[in-house]
């Protein structure tokens, strides 16, 4: 039983070479019956024509001697002519006499030297025989089948080497399918073009493109479920908050109308982080939205717009580098890129905390967003974690629903940009770096809004 990973192309250039091998050995065999045939019906002509001839001349008794020592060959046969009235015939010295025969031909006898050949001709008061060692006929039969397998044997290497060439390009179409899903993008799910593939694949192809189809269609209704659960909530959370709000200013004491503020903001901010993930998730940006615009403008923009929340906390918000960059590519995705960093420091800032913003041009290619604060910042093994939704770190106790560094990450990579995380070395505090092109590749976009990035 074949093991869980085996190779197809192993398996196969095994049973090839083992089907040749044992190819060769019924190609010898056969070669071996086929000679011996022939050499028999050789020799055996050459046996009756010599013992024809002796028939012809005088007959005189002859008696051939073996050595029994000695490599006989075809070439060598034994001629015996003995009277019928000698009856001492059978003590013959080497007992290889066909005792006497009415009728001319061919007999096969066992003798003290092994098994021999002999044509008998009887003749008057005579018999004439001419006699053969069949194992000579074996030998002669068995170097002429080895001189035929000896260009099998030759060949074999160069067939068995071209037969891994064509297995290997046969089954290259394999090796073409798994590179076409390897370097597939994970949110790619697009079908596969089957028109490259051999007829035997296109059942896998046409499977493999109904599973993406299924994935897709599931996809787009869990998407479509979110935004318009989304948008439900919205406006009776939103009404919900202003009625309260109304009651905490009639009421401020009420502990728990507090309680329910908060708990409604929290709502809230989930709501609207909610309907930000769907809009990435559907891919909502068009090719047609990217613009020239500055990036200092749009992080100023968001610096404004939460100066409120910062001032809230008594958190000292600021620039601490301004290079000027100029950028052609999706304004509103950059802004959500920095208030959402911005915000989400904000919230893990403690009171009478700092937050510095930095726009940096790394390159003429590539621009900067560098966002600093010195909070409790997250342990190196929580920076792959935070990226993922619905994550939250436990001691982070502030409103948060662990989607906002997961929509920020989605965001940059649509853009072909990279978040990296790490520990501030100037605040101490969590370190937000995100690289972004000056330039917003049209076929990126393209390709990004195909796969549902």
């Amino acid at each position: 039983m074949p093991s869980p990973h085996y190779s197809l192309k192993k398996q196969l250039i095994g049973y090839t070479s083992l089907f040749s091998i044992l190819l060769g050995c019924i190609f010898v065999f056969t070669a071996y019956k086929i000679s011996l045939g022939e050499i028999n019906e050789v020799l055996d002509s050459q046996m009756k024509y010599l013992a024809e001839r002796i028939s012809t001349h005088n007959v005189e008794p002859v008696a051939s001697k073996y050595d029994s020592s000695r490599h006989y060959h075809e070439e060598d046969m034994f001629v015996d002519v003995w009277a019928y009235k000698d009856q001492n015939y059978m003590h013959h010295e080497h007992h290889l006499l066909v005792p006497p025969v009415k009728k001319e031909g061919f007999y096969r006898q066992q003798t003290n030297h092994g098994i021999w050949y002999a044509y008998v001709l009887p003749f008057g008061e005579y018999q004439i025989q001419v006699s053969q060692q069949e194992k000579v006929r074996q030998v002669l039969a068995l170097e002429l089948a080895g001189s035929m397998f000896i260009p099998y044997l030759i060949i074999i290497p160069f067939a068995i080497f071209g037969l891994i060439i064509i297995i290997r390009r046969s089954l290259k179409p394999l090796d073409d399918l798994r590179t076409d899903l390897t370097q597939r993008d994970s949110n790619s799910l697009e079908p596969i073009d089957d028109s490259q593939y051999p007829i035997e694949l296109l059942s896998t192809t046409t499977e493999i493109n109904h599973l993406f189809e299924r994935i897709s269609e599931s996809q787009q209704e869990q998407k479509q479920f979110i935004a318009d659960a989304a948008h439900e909530l919205r406006t009776p959370i939103t009404a919900l908050n202003l009625q309260t709000k109304i009651l905490l200013s009639e009421f401020p004491e009420m502990e728990n109308l507090q309680n329910l503020s908060k708990g409604l903001a929290r709502m809230q901010h989930l709501v609207t982080q909610l309907l930000a993930l769907a809009k990435q998730d559907a891919s909502l940006y068009q090719i047609d939205a990217i613009t020239t615009f500055k990036l200092n403008d749009v992080a100023l923009s968001c610096v404004e717009q939460l100066m409120n929340l910062a001032m809230a906390k008594d958190i000292d918000l600021g620039f601490e580098r301004n290079d000027l960059v100029e950028m052609q590519s999706i304004e509103p995705t950059i802004h959500s890129i920095i208030f959402n960093l911005i915000d989400n420091a904000i919230k893990y800032t403690p009171e009478s905390g700092m937050i510095n913003v930095s726009v940096i041009r790394e390159s003429a290619d590539i621009g900067c967003i560098l966002i600093e604060d010195n909070g409790p910042g997250l342990e190196p093994d929580e920076y792959e974690k935070v990226l993922k939704r619905f994550y939250r770190v436990h001691h982070h106790l502030e409103v948060g629903s662990g989607l906002g560094l997961s929509i920020v990450q989605k965001a940059i990579q649509h853009l072909g940009g990279e978040l990296v995380l790490s520990r501030s070395s100037e605040l101490g505090g969590l370190s937000a770096l995100v690289r972004l092109p000056v330039y917003l590749s049209i076929h990126k976009q393209e390709h990004s809004i195909d796969h549902g990035e």
